[in-house]
């Protein structure tokens, strides 16, 4: 990718692939909005990574299951006067075994729906007009990256709950690639495992480490995927690279469909 003036907005981008996604478009002098729900301290040293890479970079605080959270995201790139690209990565989970039907309450199904599934459409709502002046601007269409998972399509993954509000979006998908063309595509990375701090935060260190080395050996490839690996989907989706692409769920899993 050439050197670029693009605006991006990524959400949930304090850590893991979010952060390795802005920093990747940084590097190609990108404006980005780091967005965070509650790790300031994280997303203000990404956003100093984005600097030193050559981009530049705007922190707002919010929580995406907020409409006004996501308007207020939003408008820190108002000044821009556009949007080339929205990255819907913020998310959450709940980690329950599939058969302890018990385990999940209609509390928790709300919850994550609310950050996984909702979110994203209010987010591509509150930035369609920016969106819309980007590819006016550009002469090319904008565009949205849905960061969904392997378990919407396979059912599998941390809880049902995850599962299913991850098969919601890649159907958010499809319906917003029609809705919004042409001037905005629409697409989703459907990841499996990625080697980052958010499996051992909800696990634990022994449990993430057992986690990484059981991925290891049982997926086609024998890798644990790293965020830097998935980033360099998404950011080939966020750009023209990608110009003929919309209404795509693209799975990036090391070959673990083809064993489950």
């Amino acid at each position: 990718m050439s050197k670029s003036s693009l605006c991006v907005i990524i959400t949930g981008s304090a850590s893991g692939l979010g952060a390795a996604t802005a920093v990747k478009l940084a590097k190609d002098g990108a404006r980005v909005v780091i967005n965070y729900s509650s790790s300031k301290n994280e997303a203000e040293q990404t956003a100093e990574l984005c600097r030193s890479a050559g981009g530049e970079a705007v922190v707002v605080q919010g929580d995406v299951s907020r409409d006004d959270d996501c308007k207020r995201i939003v408008a820190a790139a108002v000044p821009w006067g556009r949007l080339d690209a929205l990255i819907n990565n913020a998310g959450t989970t709940k980690h329950m075994a599939h058969g302890n039907l018990d385990g999940l309450s209609a509390e928790d199904f709300q919850r994550l729906y609310a950050v996984n599934t909702i979110g994203p459409f209010q987010m591509v709502r509150a930035a369609r007009a920016l969106l819309e002046a980007g590819a006016q601007a550009s002469g090319q269409a904008s565009s949205v990256v849905n960061i969904s998972s392997v378990a919407g399509i396979s059912g599998i993954g941390s809880s049902v709950a995850y599962a299913a509000s991850k098969g919601a979006l890649n159907s958010i998908t499809l319906s917003l690639a029609r809705a919004l063309a042409p001037l905005i595509r629409v697409n989703a990375v459907c990841p499996g495992y990625i080697d980052t701090p958010w499996f051992e935060k909800g696990r634990g260190a022994d449990a993430a480490k057992q986690v990484r080395e059981t991925v290891k050996s049982k997926v086609p490839l024998k890798i644990a995927s790293t965020a830097e690996d998935v980033a360099a989907l998404v950011c080939f989706l966020a750009t023209a690279q990608s110009r003929n692409m919309s209404g795509e769920i693209v799975r990036m899993d090391a070959g673990l469909h083809l064993i489950t």
